[in-house]
């Protein structure tokens, strides 16, 4: 998985591969690795199929050593990955979601939901940097 940078890059559910943003939250002294969506939630398949992969490429990323590995300093750390989406997911967005976080809650993984506003869209900053959200909840 590319960690984040400062450069523009594409990002998103559409790009599995990529972790969009990656923070050390200090006030909850934890490492938050966000994923976006700006596109609206309509059952599409091909968007649920991308959420998906996003999931499991940041689970791999967690769990296989490779964020260990890139981020030595944080080991130990207890781990949220965040959705942070423009629009109320749909029934089916949100059921997959559902077994996703039950099933990230047994490697000790939590997964949130966070509606956006678009302004905190995507910005991105360093691995040492902010959580990228805009909106000053993580901090280096």
């Amino acid at each position: 998985m590319n960690p984040p940078d400062t450069s523009t890059r594409p990002m998103g559910l559409s790009h599995p591969g990529v972790l969009d943003a990656f923070a050390h939250d200090k006030r909850r002294d934890l490492l938050v690795l966000a994923m976006y969506e700006s596109r609206p939630w309509k059952g599409d398949e091909r968007q649920l199929q991308q959420l998906q992969e996003k999931l499991n490429a940041y689970a791999s990323f967690i769990l296989d050593g490779e964020m260990a590995e890139s981020f030595p300093q944080f080991v130990g750390k207890p781990v949220e990955i965040q959705l942070r989406t423009r629009h109320q997911p749909d029934p089916l967005a949100l059921g997959l979601l559902a077994q996703a976080r039950e099933q990230l809650s047994l490697q000790k993984i939590s997964l949130e939901t966070i509606q956006i506003e678009p302004e905190f869209e995507v910005q991105p900053e360093p691995a040492s940097g902010g959580c990228g959200c805009g909106a000053g909840h993580c901090q280096s």
